[in-house]
């Protein structure tokens, strides 16, 4: 990244970001610092046209197919008085206001992005794909096993059984022939050929697929040809024949079984394949249907040579950091040309809580690294002539030369690290940057960046709906219009040049970021301008030490592993930054989710702008020693906030409440429970799908030591927070239960046991332990090998019986994981029921697959269920709730009450509530 506040020709680095966290300073207006009078006044004669574009680009998006043509008729409508007024305004004798010019290129403007987007999106509503894909298709058995669901994570992909069952929601609309499509639909399945246009995404299948813990993968491509069932593979393209010649956006998805076949294409490569054929996911407005492979693919034609040059130097920088720890092993290729194939999970968290997340895959950051390196950081002298440093300077490169220059190392920087939204927003800013240099015009970055804008947006119509894209042009112009003002004024108050414009681009980004932020993750970083000064200086080394080994490796291995050993410094300061600031207890809180907590913070953030010049003004009457105590106090309530020590938090918010017995933690969709042993120690059942919400939860309960960790079952929602457990805790064991299905995440469990030299033991039946003097618990089942009658790893989750002693009485819970009814059958038939007990964690989140003898011989008088806000199972049931209060159990649920902590026993049990800071 280059320096902050640096000006290349429109390439500016982006810094997507989630908060303002920008100190007050930073918002003082001019007459804080030196006049602004030198600096020039912001063209802004392409910002309304660009913001219309944009405007009508995303309204037309959301307009069905049936309305274009009504679409394209006002376009034209609109388009014929621009060129009258413009023509006009030629004539010298013609009198018109001076805004009609601008009105008439906005008229334009919106008629252009009108017509682009209809004919852009054409492909996606024609042809037989869409119109299969709206059809309901004949349910086709799977050849892999069917399980209960998992969270839903969302980049997961739909699910290919849930889509060839969806309704038929849409009559069909194009000129595909009805028996044509009744056949199709009939098989449902097809023969395509396919051109790859993304790389493929691998991702666990936790969620909503067949497979839950095992791997998918997905990838962007188009249908250039449909083989229709029935006929030769090879006939010919004729009119109702069984070739249909067309041109469809789709997103491919791929079991497990098949991913090593599809792994290894690359974008442009031309492939056959059979798949069935299912709507798309509910967010993919770029795609018409998802593809679900079946059988690896069939090659027709090979990559283009760039794809095929660009796929190697990703492959070798791999290969150049393969020696290098995991953490920046993973980084580095991310940061290069955003390979974040092997990126651990929990770093990837990390780096989004403190808002580094755009140093995880590649953006226009790294363009302005590379461009800066070549052309250096343009000091206006005048405005006829430009100061050129970098290599170009150097070599004493001609203008054209290194404009032509810069071109092809754009062109090159896009296809290697791929057109992503910020990629793309920095190439057309860069691009248009070089022309005003080769042609030797002043260049101002705001008209650079709405020109890149506009051009895009009529390029590409989806960039108009794109997080990434918005985020990129937020955090530009931000850069472009605030940070000047912000560094001028912090260099007015005696700030050092480069800390000044550092902190001023920074802030200027995440304020102009945090509100669109809010809308994808409801939480604000109080650590993001910190991390982002800290984690700034090593962010050029990284990047163009790892372009130099991306570049070095096909020649020289053995250096390009050397230059990546010089590279993993920097890229390790990164992964220190991000992973201690994560780390603070209060490195973010929650905020108002959606629209309104976006309009609220962006309100909050201008009012702080607005208000800091007239408290610095006010300020400046202070005595020095009251302001100096001023900022003891303020660095002291920060630091307060930030570690959050437990016995403030305590204080302050009555968690956890003394006497605390049980507790079952707020992580979302799964489980976690806390059985307190002793200070600060607690044996801890299963732990939550995230680890952020389970160390957090644990933080704020103070466990330091963790004796024994029970898993009852290898799903997700179990066990992917465990490493948010062992973080700086000391644990025992990890007993994991007796079936090791899926065998990914049984893996992945035992990865991170064996990585944090943590004994794995499996559980065995009927065994009765101990810990402490009031903590005991019998293990309920399994009792034995599971047999046809209890299949799954949900029939396999261990179910305890926990006896707690104390001052206020015995107290008996059943942890009954995520059993379905033939395993709660057989465990009430088998003698296994424990009979009543007090506290009963209901199976399965409470949904609705519930043995009600076995509920009724436990009879709780408290029922709890884990499960997430607004999850997509409609966890738990109504009638489950129902059944539950009928036995006359209280019932709680994570989702509306957050941490639940039961207290006491016997006539004096009760229940206290927390809701986390991680809550929205």
């Amino acid at each position: 990244m280059t320096r902050p506040g640096a000006r290349l020709p429109g390439a500016q680095a982006d810094r997507p970001c989630r908060g303002p966290g920008h100190p007050p300073e930073a918002a003082a207006g001019p007459s804080a610092g030196p006049p602004s009078a030198s600096r020039p006044a912001a063209d802004l004669r392409l910002l309304l046209p660009a913001l219309a574009a944009w405007a009508a680009t995303s309204a037309v998006l959301g307009v069905e197919p049936r309305h274009h043509p009504w679409l394209l008729a006002a376009a034209a409508v609109l388009a014929v008085p621009a060129p009258v007024v413009l023509l006009r305004r030629r004539v010298r004798t013609a009198r018109i206001h001076p805004a009609t010019p601008l009105l008439a290129a906005v008229l334009l403007t919106v008629a252009a992005a009108t017509a682009t987007t209809v004919l852009h999106t054409a492909d996606l509503h024609r042809g037989p794909i869409p119109e299969l894909a709206r059809l309901p298709a004949t349910p086709v058995t799977s050849p892999e096993p069917v399980t209960s669901p998992e969270p839903v994570t969302p980049a997961a992909p739909p699910t290919p059984d849930s889509a060839s069952a969806a309704p038929n929601t849409e009559a069909a609309s194009s000129g595909t022939p009805a028996a044509v499509l009744d056949a199709t639909a009939a098989r449902a399945e097809l023969s395509v050929d396919l051109t790859v246009t993304g790389d493929p995404r691998t991702t666990a299948g936790r969620a909503g697929t067949t497979t839950p813990g095992q791997d998918v993968l997905t990838l962007d491509a188009v249908v250039d040809r449909v083989q229709l069932p029935g006929r030769p593979d090879h006939a010919p393209s004729a009119p109702g024949g069984s070739v249909i010649r067309t041109h469809t956006p789709v997103t491919v998805l791929v079991r497990a079984r098949d991913i090593p076949a599809w792994q290894q294409l690359i974008p442009s490569v031309r492939v056959a394949a059979d798949v069935l054929v299912g709507p798309p996911g509910d967010h993919d407005q770029e795609s018409a249907a998802l593809l679900t492979a079946h059988g690896p693919p069939r090659l027709l034609a090979r990559a283009g040579a760039a794809q095929r040059l660009a796929a190697r130097l990703r492959t070798g920088l791999r290969r150049a950091c393969d020696h290098l720890p995991g953490d920046t092993r993973g980084l580095l290729p991310g940061l290069v040309v955003g390979d974040t194939s092997r990126l651990p999970a929990d770093l990837r968290e990390a780096f989004r809580a403190t808002d580094l997340g755009h140093l995880t895959a590649v953006s226009g950051a790294n363009l302005a690294v590379v461009l800066a390196l070549l052309l250096g950081s343009p000091r206006r002298e005048s405005v006829h002539r430009t100061a050129r440093g970098g290599l170009a300077g150097l070599l004493g490169l001609p203008l054209r030369t290194t404009a032509v220059a810069g071109t092809c190392l754009t062109l090159a920087f896009v296809t290697v690290c791929r057109p992503d939204p910020s990629v793309l927003r920095a190439a057309a800013t860069g691009l248009i940057g070089l022309v005003a240099l080769a042609t030797g015009r002043p260049r101002q970055g705001l008209p650079v960046l709405s020109a890149a804008v506009l051009l895009l947006i009529l390029a590409d119509p989806f960039l108009a709906r794109s997080y990434g894209f918005l985020l990129s042009t937020l955090a530009t112009g931000g850069l472009f219009v605030l940070a000047p003002r912000w560094s001028d004024v912090l260099r007015g108050r005696g700030w050092p040049g480069h800390l000044a414009t550092a902190v001023a681009a920074t802030a200027a980004a995440q304020a102009c970021c945090a509100p669109v932020t809010i809308l994808l993750a409801p939480r604000v970083s109080l650590v993001a301008v910190p991390c982002n000064l800290l984690a700034e200086a090593a962010v050029a080394p990284a990047t163009l030490l790892g372009f130099a080994a991306l570049v070095v490796e096909p020649l020289a291995p053995g250096l390009a592993r050397a230059i990546a050993d010089l590279a993993a410094l920097p890229a390790g300061w990164l992964v220190t930054v991000a992973r201690h600031g994560a780390e603070l207890p209060g490195a973010q809180f929650g905020w108002p989710a959606g629209p309104a907590g976006a309009a609220l913070l962006a309100v909050t953030t201008l009012a702080v702008c607005a208000a800091a010049p007239a408290v610095l003004a006010a300020g400046r009457a202070v005595p020095t020693r009251v302001r100096a105590a001023l900022i003891v106090v303020v660095a002291l309530v920060l630091a307060t906030a930030l570690l959050r020590p437990p016995v403030l938090v305590r204080l302050a918010t009555g968690w956890p409440p003394p006497g605390w017995r049980f507790v079952l933690c707020d992580v979302g969709q799964g489980d976690m429970a806390v059985l307190p042993t002793g200070p600060g120690t607690a044996v801890v059942v299963d732990s939550g799908p995230d680890p952020g919400a389970a160390d957090t939860c644990l933080r704020s309960l103070g466990i330091t030591r963790i004796p024994l960790l029970i898993l009852s079952h290898f799903h997700a929602d179990h066990v992917e927070g465990l490493p948010g457990v062992l973080h700086d805790r000391s644990v025992g064991a990890v007993e994991v239960t007796t079936l090791g299905t899926p065998a990914t995440e049984q893996a992945r469990v035992l990865h991170w046991a064996v990585s944090a030299g943590v004994p794995v033991l499996p559980a065995v039946p009927g065994e009765h332990r101990t810990a402490g003097p009031t903590l005991a618990w019998d293990v309920l089942w399994p009792d034995g090998p599971l047999g046809p009658a209890t299949p799954g790893a949900n029939n396999a989750s261990i179910a305890l019986l926990v006896t707690l002693a104390g001052p206020a009485g015995p107290l008996r819970l059943a942890l009954l994981g995520d059993l379905e009814p033939p395993a709660q059958a057989a465990l009430l038939h088998h003698g296994r029921a424990p009979g009543r007990v007090d506290v009963l964690k209901v199976a399965h989140h409470g949904s609705a697959n519930q043995d009600w003898a076995l509920t009724e011989e436990l009879h709780p008088r408290l029922a709890l269920i884990s499960c997430g806000a607004d999850n997509p199972y409609g966890h738990p049931a109504p009638r489950t709730v129902d059944r539950l209060r009928a036995l006359g159990a209280s019932v709680l649920r994570t989702d509306r009450s957050g941490d639940l902590a039961v207290l006491g026993g016997g006539p004096g049990l009760a229940v206290a509530t927390h809701l986390s800071g991680r809550r929205p």
